[in-house]
């Protein structure tokens, strides 16, 4: 007999929840936060899929052998209490994957064509042509070279932007000048535009700060330099953000995540107008997409092969 899915997900409606059922093959399904009177163990359950769980909930699963994260990030699993030692299996799929580097595309376009003003002037009835760079001009940078780092620097490529990019083991990549852990001061004076899609690790805490916004390269026709942020909230200082459109330091912002979510309502940065805003949608999980993905996993660890993006617990990712 197969073992159940545990998931630990709060959906906000009930279709999806059907929907990601719907593609797991008949596999039994325990949504542990269906309001229902579950037991205070599950023994036999080999698989949970998780997004933020319960801190508990690892005790009640005396026979968990995978755990799945809804998505790419895994932070917040590891901030878990009583977190097993079996392998934690990102979500990494193409559908994830091709909305990040939209987002990632719509942004760097937004501040390239100057977007935000041109909105301003619509408002204010005003009839007025602003400076325009081609995307040559403008040096993106990329700080985190994985799947979707990968993925978003081929596609602002192809829009004409020169991309750099900056990793911690500095690995190549192919059309990219890739910069390494030592070399984060020259990546940074290169970039009029830093993208961040860092996994949130100890190590990259905190690390879009003041000191590094203002070692960015401004581009005298658009509000420069731009910081972009799509990875983890807990990567970037707000405070520093804030203070930095303040002074100028930075020109304009686009955050889809936040050190703290949802956003405070009387965070400052809701009113910036050079600040774009969006609620960690930039790459929501395709829930069918998801379900086929968890099934193909079990399967082939059921079959005794190696289960796919499983995440480095010593990296953190």
């Amino acid at each position: 007999m197969s073992s159940p899915l545990l998931i630990d997900i709060k959906f906000e409606n009930s279709r999806k929840f059907d929907r990601l059922r719907s593609t797991l093959g008949g596999r039994e399904v325990i949504d542990i936060n269906d309001g229902g009177d579950h037991p205070e163990a599950f023994p036999g359950v080999h698989y949970a899929l998780v997004w933020k769980p319960d801190g508990k909930l690892f005790t009640r699963l005396p026979d968990l052998t995978v755990l799945f994260s809804l998505g790419a990030g895994v932070d917040h699993i590891f901030q878990s209490d009583y977190l097993p030692d079996v392998p934690i299996v990102r979500f990494v799929d193409h559908t994830l994957t091709t909305r990040m580097s939209e987002w990632v595309c719509l942004q760097c376009l937004m501040h390239l064509r100057q977007q935000r003003s041109y909105d301003r002037q619509q408002r204010e009835r005003l009839w007025q042509e602003l400076p325009q760079p081609q995307a040559s001009d403008i040096t993106v940078g990329i700080m985190g070279l994985g799947e979707l780092g990968r993925d978003a620097a081929r596609k602002l490529k192809t829009l004409g932007f020169n991309v750099i990019g900056w990793s911690r083991s500095g690995r190549p990549v192919d059309g990219i000048e890739v910069f390494g852990a030592g070399r984060l001061d020259p990546f940074l004076s290169s970039t009029h535009m830093l993208v961040g899609l860092l996994p949130l690790t100890s190590e990259t805490r905190g690390i879009f700060n003041r000191d590094v916004f203002s070692k960015l390269h401004r581009h005298e026709e658009i509000a420069s330099p731009v910081f972009i942020n799509a990875g983890r909230g807990g990567s970037q200082v707000e405070a520093d953000i804030i203070a930095c459109l303040e002074d100028g330091t930075l020109g304009s912002v686009s955050l889809d995540v936040f050190e703290q979510e949802p956003l405070a309502e009387d965070s400052p940065l809701w009113g910036f107008e050079q600040a774009i805003l969006t609620p960690h949608a930039a790459a929501v999980s395709d829930i069918e997409a998801l379900g086929h993905y968890v099934a193909r996993q079990i399967a082939r660890f059921e079959a005794g092969e190696a289960l796919e993006n499983v995440v480095d617990r010593s990296l953190g990712y």
